[in-house]
């Protein structure tokens, strides 16, 4: 992923709602969202390449998201694929923290992770080291830290909120096209991460659009106060809509 926008326990129909776009290169191959013939209980897409993935739920309500970290002298660092973190999240049954405790960072590139559930969330990065605890509230991660004020997170976090303040049954197709906004920032709100001005423009939009690489997919996951899980994926062809996989089910 590379945008998540969340709102964790501050809605009086949802306990979580979360609206991401996962932004990859079009030759990476990837399967729609889908139960797992491996692992039945997960729901999630699936990169074919590493056979992780980059958001996904289960039939229990863990939950596991993750983006990667924006550093040009670290792209082909660490050895292991970091989709595999969200994948034995999701596959395992220990709590956030002991999960933490399992991982090597240095086996990975930079990666952020979102893990828990509806009443728990953790944020861990492996550049940092460092977990905490999310609070309720209105919450945003790119390729940065959690809440970093790039523009494309601001943009995102004011949209969900100003959006959810106005509703009580969230529309799932509303916070789709909110999720295709592909106005580019100011160059004056641009971060500096290293790979240039042409590029930090290219990557500013809540949803990319470049020759070869953009927003893949978008995912609306939400967790209401009765148990009911909805799982919401949107797939694109090169910037063009391509087909919808909708799940609902209770939690157990």
């Amino acid at each position: 992923m590379c945008l998540i926008n969340l709102q964790f326990r501050k809605h009086p129909t949802y306990k979580l709602i979360v609206a991401a776009n996962r932004d990859e290169f079009y030759g990476r191959p990837a399967a729609p969202a889908h139960f797992w013939d491996d692992e039945p209980h997960i729901l999630a897409g699936r990169d074919l390449t590493g056979m992780g993935t980059w958001l996904g739920v289960t039939k229990q309500g863990r939950i596991a998201a993750l983006t990667n970290f924006r550093d040009p002298t670290n792209l082909e660092s660490g050895r292991l694929s970091r989709g595999e973190v969200v994948k034995n999240f999701l596959a395992g049954t220990t709590s956030p923290k002991e999960y933490l405790q399992t991982i090597d960072p240095k086996q990975y590139a930079g990666f952020n992770i979102i893990i828990g559930n509806a009443e728990k969330l953790v944020y861990y990065n492996n550049i940092q080291e460092e977990s905490y605890d999310i609070p309720p509230g209105i919450h945003g991660l790119s390729n940065h830290f959690l809440n970093t004020p790039w523009p494309k997170v601001t943009k995102g976090k004011e949209r969900l909120a100003s959006y959810m303040a106005e509703t009580e049954k969230a529309d799932l197709d509303k916070i789709f096209t909110m999720l295709t906004d592909d106005e580019h920032a100011p160059d004056t709100h641009l971060p500096d991460t290293g790979v240039g001005l042409d590029l930090e423009r290219m990557l500013s939009p809540m949803f990319i659009k470049t020759p070869d690489y953009g927003t893949r997919s978008a995912t609306v996951v939400l967790v209401a106060h009765d148990g009911t899980l909805t799982f919401a994926e949107r797939n694109y062809e090169k910037g063009i809509f391509k087909e919808d996989n909708r799940f609902e089910f209770k939690i157990k």
